[in-house]
């Protein structure tokens, strides 16, 4: 196909990738997500993308199988319906790192990897064992703009998604080792977090692992690192979801109020624009306040609030001088 394949050694990962970037442990999760034993001939090549990135957040994991199957896994700790269309965007950077452009061109049909989608759920929302998420459930319809809707869609892309929480999808689970051990830690984090600070919840639910042989091994070579990576994970999810919470809520309450001030259906609609933009910029300023209590870096807060430094560092001198 032209180009070499490279295995990617600069992608910083998060501690899901982490535990699976070595070639047996994604020949055991390959296992425990296709019921496919690979055979030691079997040649895997990681291609993770190292500078793909969506909502701030890098490709967790992609490899190809023979040269023939390309793999692209997800990891997702939140509901995002709009996976589809983010592995889209993997996919033809996976398809651009192993093509000559040239190759594009010629008569003679040149053979691609075929592709598997997969995304790894655990976040706290109810969700089922197992949901196929399809590309074409996002696009607009168009039935009355073609006269052969019987064509459409044109372009499809399917995404198998798997609940991986502790005490989901058995039969995956019973495959895994590492998958297994790797929900009931994130399990352990959760239910310390009920009664203890993210910080104090991660170090009890690393202690508790190390104690009942959970990740042993992997706790002990990337402990300290580990619990960094989790820290900005779960902070970064919670931050989101008080933007997102806040910026509707204030927006909607501004825009209403700015509306029936003026009394007319477009004065409402303008309003209301206006009102999620001012909300979405006060959600955004509590955030970085929140986040900011906890001692986040300034380089994260910005990431995640998408205000600037110098911006935050006003919140700082505001916060002391009062």
């Amino acid at each position: 196909m032209g180009k070499k394949r490279k295995a990617n050694k600069k992608h910083k990962s998060g501690a899901f990738a982490t535990l699976f970037s070595k070639l047996e442990a994604i020949r055991e999760l390959y296992r425990a997500l296709t019921g496919v034993t690979l055979p030691a001939s079997a040649e895997i090549t990681i291609a993770t993308l190292a500078n793909v990135l969506y909502m701030g957040i890098m490709n967790d994991l992609a490899f190809f199988v023979n040269g023939r199957l390309v793999v692209l896994v997800e990891h997702q700790s939140t509901v995002n319906e709009n996976m589809p269309l983010r592995l889209l965007f993997y996919a033809v950077q996976v398809y651009n790192n192993i093509t000559d452009s040239k190759s594009h061109y010629r008569k003679k049909a040149i053979k691609i990897p075929a592709p598997v989608f997969i995304v790894l759920y655990n976040g706290k929302e109810e969700y089922p064992d197992h949901k196929e998420l399809l590309l074409s459930d996002l696009y607009e319809d168009v039935a009355d703009l073609l006269p052969w809707e019987t064509a459409l869609p044109a372009l499809e892309l399917k995404v198998q998604v798997y609940n991986i929480n502790n005490g989901r999808n058995p039969e995956i689970m019973a495959r895994s080792k590492l998958l297994r051990e790797y929900s009931i830690f994130i399990g352990k984090i959760r239910e310390f977090e009920q009664k203890l600070p993210l910080k104090e919840a991660i170090d009890a639910a690393v202690k508790y692992c190390m104690e009942n042989d959970v990740l042993e091994e992997f706790l002990e070579t990337h402990g300290k690192e580990v619990k960094n990576m989790l820290m900005t994970e779960f902070n970064q999810i919670e931050a989101m979801a008080v933007s997102r919470e806040e910026g509707i809520a204030i927006g909607e309450e501004r825009g209403i109020a700015i509306g029936e001030e003026r009394g007319i259906a477009i004065g409402a609609a303008i309003g209301e624009e206006r009102g999620r933009a001012e909300g979405i910029a006060k959600a955004a300023e509590n955030a970085a306040r929140k986040a900011l209590a906890k001692g986040l870096p300034l380089e994260v807060i910005s990431e995640i609030t998408g205000l600037d430094i110098e911006t935050i560092n006003g919140f700082c001198e505001v916060d002391t001088a009062t």
